[in-house]
């Protein structure tokens, strides 16, 4: 500034001009200065970060967990409840919930944005414990949300915890003149209020836990109640038992829950009188209210049957929360139940004090019984009945499910022991066509007619390996594999089947966990659902489902990384926490029927028309991934509005986390299967067809036999001092089975090799039989296979070692 002056001083030569011109300036740099000071002040403050510190200690409430958001959903702050419940390094919308629950906090957090508020009753419907959440908008610049979750509960385990009667709810019923308690069946109490305390004992911090309830109180000669600290002097009580939970069933141990009950000590001046006067309504709606809290299911009928009113977890048991009440009880059960609890509720509202309780059948579900208890209440004018609704839906299904395994067990018995006999038939037949085909060349008459003999018993062969697949007693073969290599093995012959109206779409996952299966059976489990999904589509059908019109559609074969963290995330009851490999195979023909879904596993159970299904595809891919140790379910693709659009089967194989899976390498055998090393073999079978077929294959194969119809009769040939090489021997006989002969010859010749032959499982009959040195051929068998399995166990016996 002064330079400036000096040059307009050394220009001018006019100190006048220099003198006005240094004050302009000097008044432009003052406000210059003045005006940046201004505007630097709010920027410090708007800069300066708030002390979200006192926020903290307001929302701090044990009972609600409490989060503020910005408008990035970023967590600014949240109490110790919230930090317990979802950790501090997630903010709502995006919490760890499943995909559902997520959706549905999303859309609160765009209402509240938008209209400054909203909120959910549940987060989970179906769930026994879930959270009800509501948002609000809030801040100078409406640039917070203010997130409050609430844990609510249906279960009566949880009635209990629920009834403080020392905090507010005891609290507000002893300012209303009900004093409330908790008791055991045998009558001790558990708990009680503040009131009732002081009442009954003087001194309201006393907790009265332990003592007897009925001690308490007295009765006069009119059957008044009063406390019996308070004597004659005191207001009459009348007396209301509400049941927190259902009565223990015969043979059960009940739990210290158990029988518990909510007693309500009810004063003669809060409005209850002799008759339904203004005042007895009064009390009716005053008690209405107050059990409109409990989370249990209660509801109140005059003597004749009407119903007074009802809470709304009554309500919401019986299905009647938008419609309200009906006018009677019965009119919520169906018509053969509306007699006996027409006849329930009069006897209880006319008769004594009495309690009880009887299996009903709602409307809405007819097929699902549920516990109603009734209980007589005096006091109240006339007589009137407490209604208590207890939802036993989840005991009925555990029932159900029971009964369903139970009778899956014995179908899979049944199956399993018909498909040991007939394999017996079938090797019979299989093997004598072998012979005879040995005397036939092509060309010959009868040749084309033992070929088709051989074809069909094969098929029927199919057919018992599906019957023990589904009793999970076939054998199995498995190995280290990998589900892409399976999927790529199978899928030029799947593409050939569904035909060019249906695409087929493969995905796979990266860094797929190897899993422990018998790559055979596995190929099946993944025809027969793929069949299966081209038959819905073609409206066959196979789902029971609707099918598409056009015979168009899309199967698709997915595979799945999941992870033991991910697993848990399910939710599922079956599923145990474990990495996954995943196999999922859907389609869009239209989805599953509800009331086709719990059959779809069950043995000759089909949707197909007749002969177009022997319903044992799903049962034998039920029964070979159960023996695998994996797990299936199925269920539906839906569309927006909640329409099936398709259905889904998801195959869970737990991980194989040994030595990583090698690709196989052909083997190179050491000598033709048909050339015959020799020897002496013992020959033990007590089917007359099998043991001829046996013999003739054998001996053919340059083996001298001795055949023997039963264990008896081979230990009787060991007896006689003959050397045998290997010891062929069925099972399951009459009289000395397999195995116990074996045992004794094993005393006399302790290194002879064993050959078993069985349609029962190998792992069974391993874990079952337990003797070293065993071997094991499968029935049916053909007259090559036997010859060769025999050729491979002498020559392992010659060499010192097992194949």
């Amino acid at each position: 500034m002064v330079v400036s002056t000096a040059i307009i001083f050394l220009t001018t030569s006019s100190p006048v001009a220099a003198a006005v011109y240094g004050c302009a300036l000097a008044v432009l740099l003052l406000g210059a200065f003045a005006f940046e000071r201004m505007q630097a002040k709010p920027a410090e403050a708007e800069l300066s970060p708030p002390d979200w510190s006192v926020t903290v200690a307001a929302i701090e409430d044990r009972g609600s967990a409490i989060a503020i958001t910005d408008r990035a959903n970023r967590l600014v702050c949240a109490n110790s409840a919230y930090v317990e419940a979802f950790g501090a390094g997630s903010a709502p919308p995006s919490l760890p919930l499943n995909r559902p629950q997520l959706e549905i906090l999303s859309r609160i957090a765009r209402i509240a944005w938008r209209d400054g508020s909203d909120q959910v009753d549940t987060l989970e419907e179906g769930a026994e414990t879930g959270w009800s959440v509501a948002a609000v908008r809030a801040g100078r610049g409406d640039d917070h949300l203010i997130w409050r979750f609430n844990r609510i509960s249906a279960t009566k385990r949880d009635l209990l915890s629920e009834l403080d009667l020392s905090g507010p709810l005891g609290i507000a019923l002893s300012r209303a003149g009900i004093e409330t308690a908790i008791t055991r069946p045998d009558g001790i109490i558990r708990s009680v209020s503040a009131g009732f305390a002081e009442r009954a004992s003087g001194d309201e911090a006393a907790t009265l836990a332990g003592q007897d309830f009925a001690s308490l109180l007295r009765a006069d000669d009119r059957d008044r109640i009063f406390f019996a600290r308070e004597g004659r002097g005191g207001t009459p009580q009348t007396l209301i038992d509400v049941p927190l939970s259902e009565p223990p069933q015969a043979g059960v141990v009940p739990g210290p829950d158990d029988g518990a009950s909510l007693m309500l000590l009810v004063d003669s001046g809060v409005g209850i009188g002799n008759g339904w006067d203004s005042a007895s309504h009064a009390g009716v709606a005053q008690l209405g209210a107050l059990l409109a809290q409990l989370p249990l299911g209660l509801a109140m009928t005059d003597r004749d049957g009407r119903f007074l009113f009802g809470n709304d977890a009554f309500l919401r048991s019986v299905d009647r929360v938008e419609r309200g009440l009906p006018p009677f009880p019965t009119d919520l059960v169906v018509r053969e139940d509306k007699a006996a609890l027409s006849d329930a509720v009069r006897r209880h509202g006319r008769g004594p004090a009495t309690s009880g309780d009887m299996a009903v059948r709602l409307v809405f579900q007819p097929d699902e019984p549920v516990s109603l208890g009734l209980a007589g209440v005096r006091g109240l004018g006339e007589a009137a009945v407490l209604l208590s609704l207890t939802d036993s839906s989840e005991e009925t299904q555990l029932k159900r499910q029971v009964a369903q395994a139970t009778k899956m067990q014995a179908v899979g018995q049944l199956a399993g022991g018909f498909a040991h006999d007939f394999n017996n038939v079938l090797t019979a037949i299989i093997g004598t066509c072998d012979l005879m085909l040995l005397r036939h060349t092509p060309g010959d008459s009868d040749y084309d007619d033992i070929q088709q003999i051989r074809a069909n018993s094969n098929r029927a062969a199919s057919l018992t390996r599906q019957l023990l697949a589904f009793s999970r007693q076939q054998t199995l073969r498995p190995e280290i594999l990998q589900l892409p290599d399976v999927v790529s093995e199978v899928s030029p012959l799947i593409k050939r089947l569904l035909g060019e109206k249906i695409s087929y779409h493969v995905q796979h996952d990266r860094n797929l966990g190897a899993v422990r299966a018998d790559p055979q059976q596995l190929e099946q489990v993944i025809m027969n659902l793929a069949v299966n999904a081209r038959d819905a589509i073609n409206m066959n059908g196979a789902h029971g489902g609707p099918g598409n019109p056009k015979g168009e559609g899309r199967i698709s074969l997915l595979t799945r990384n999941i992870t033991a963290r991910d697993s848990v995330k399910l939710g599922s009851e079956i599923l145990p926490p474990a990495d996954y490999t995943v196999l999922i195979v859907q389609d869009n023909g239209g989805g599953i029927p509800p009331e086709v879904m719990p059959k779809l596993f069950e043995p000759f159970f089909t949707t197909k028309e007749q002969g177009k299904g022997t319903g044992l595809g799903l049962s034998t891919v039920y029964g070979i991934i159960k023996q695998s140790g994996g797990f299936i379910f199925a269920d539906n693709l839906t569309d927006g509005a909640g329409r099936p659009t398709g259905a889904r089967f998801t195959i869970y194989f737990p991980v194989h986390h040994g030595e990583a899976p090698r690709r196989k390498e052909v083997a190179v055998p050491e000598e033709s299967s048909e050339s015959s090393v020799g020897g002496r073999i013992l020959l033990v079978e007590d089917e007359d067809m099998v043991r001829v077929v046996a013999e003739r294959a054998l001996s053919r194969a340059g083996y001298e036999i001795t055949a023997c119809p039963g264990g008896e009769e081979g230990l009787a040939a060991i007896a006689k001092g003959t050397e045998f090489d290997l010891v062929v021997s069925d099972v399951v006989m009459p009289g000395m089975d397999g195995p116990t002969m074996v045992r004794a010859i094993r005393k006399q010749r302790p290194d002879i090799p064993v050959l078993f032959m069985s349609g029962y499982a190998e792992e069974n009959l391993r874990s079952e039989i337990d003797i070293p040195n065993m071997h094991f051929i499968a029935k049916p068998f053909s007259v090559a296979s036997i010859s060769e399995k025999v050729g491979s166990v002498m020559r392992s016996a010659k060499a010192g070692k097992r194949p």
